[in-house]
């Protein structure tokens, strides 16, 4: 599959993108899983420690991007290593973005039928999700890059409103001392945190939609540093209200917090309707990401037309989102795709830019 002129997007835009990749779940429940590992207060730096992880790996592939212009890891990755290597790599990639949808997707439907709509079949929530998700793709990746254009501003207005609001049950104490244990609870979170950044390895895709390629570093710098400062805000707020002892008891400790107080008198008493009905998009936005990522790595694989792959596709990840029994399930694959993130994306870019580095060394020497 040739990438068409038409399918390019801005530099601001892919910023969004990967902005919106980053922004799903891991609101929602990071202040519990990190607070869980650390056991400390100190949750704020770990979170700071893991996304500038998160930057550091998002530049790699860019890096690794930009030396092969206007394609995508599915296409440059068979030129670095071979065809069949190549295209197995591809292949995984394909999958991980396919069980991302899958995993997106069913959070969506847990956290609305939990918050809003109680009693509602899982499926019957998922269904009407999917089939949005697979008329917005048709529309390629301007299409998706306009939507998370506009839900990105609704999103920073509401979260910080919504935010700062709750500064009447937030306890400075609850945040101290600072490093009163040390340094080591801090690192011993970091793993936690910086998988919650999962969403930069977009940047494997997006240079190659990009009009101007050469600002790709500036993309996935600023795209990964504002899910940065959303989630160090989120975690001092939650934790300043909660304490640390309170944040591990609880499932959603972001929509909790929410819950937690009220301003009577305004037109919305209750904000937690307001902040969910945001993250609800912004949990689509992951899916459809994650869910055109998987379509485009099949159409280029075997060079055919996207959008047969785009309807085939719609089935396994239905069946994807259906493997978890209950929420702890869904918790435990989230911590998998976790996992399968942090080795696939922090260790192979790396690898496969050193390769194309030495390549190159190599045949400038070879030179005359």
């Amino acid at each position: 599959m040739i990438l068409s002129p038409k399918d390019r997007i801005t530099t601001p835009q892919a910023a969004v993108v990967v902005t919106n990749f980053i922004l799903a779940t891991g609101i929602l429940t990071l202040p519990r899983a990190s607070v869980e590992k650390v056991k400390t207060p100190d949750v704020w730096l770990t979170v700071i420690l893991g996304g500038l992880i998160a930057i550091l790996a998002g530049v790699i592939i860019v890096k690794l991007s930009q030396q092969f212009p206007q394609k995508t890891f599915y296409q440059y990755s068979q030129e670095i290593v071979g065809k069949w290597v190549g295209g197995l790599l591809s292949l995984l990639i394909v999958c991980y973005f396919l069980i991302t949808a899958g995993f997106q997707v069913r959070s969506l439907a847990e956290v609305t039928s939990f918050f809003l709509l109680e009693g509602t079949p899982t499926w019957a929530v998922i269904m009407p999700f999917m089939w949005v998700g697979l008329y917005l793709i048709m529309g390629g990746i301007n299409s998706i890059a306009r939507m998370c254009e506009i839900i990105f501003p609704i999103t920073v207005i509401i979260f910080l409103l919504v935010s700062f609001m709750s500064f009447g049950i937030f306890e400075i104490d609850n945040l101290r001392p600072v490093l009163g244990l040390g340094v080591i609870p801090v690192l011993k979170g970091v793993k936690t945190t910086a998988l919650s950044y999962t969403g930069f390895e977009i940047m494997l895709l997006l240079p190659a939609f990009m009009k101007q390629p050469h600002k790709a570093v500036k993309a996935v710098l600023v795209g990964t540093a504002i899910p940065l400062i959303f989630y160090v805000i989120t975690v001092i707020m939650v934790i300043g209200a909660f304490s640390v002892d309170g944040v591990v008891t609880r499932t959603w400790p972001t929509l909790d917090l929410m819950r937690s107080f009220e301003i009577t008198g305004l037109f919305f008493e209750r904000f937690e309707s307001l902040l969910l009905a945001i993250w609800i998009m912004q949990i689509f936005s992951s899916f459809i990401i994650a869910y055109y990522a998987a379509a485009l790595g099949l159409a280029q694989l075997f060079q055919k037309n996207i959008h047969p792959f785009m309807y085939g596709l719609l089935p396994v990840i239905y069946i994807i989102s259906m493997v978890p029994k209950n929420i702890n399930d869904q918790f435990k694959f989230g911590d998998i795709v976790g996992n399968v993130a942090l080795y696939l994306f922090g260790l192979l870019p790396l690898l496969l830019l050193l390769i194309v580095s030495r390549w190159k060394v190599g045949k400038h020497e070879a030179k005359p």
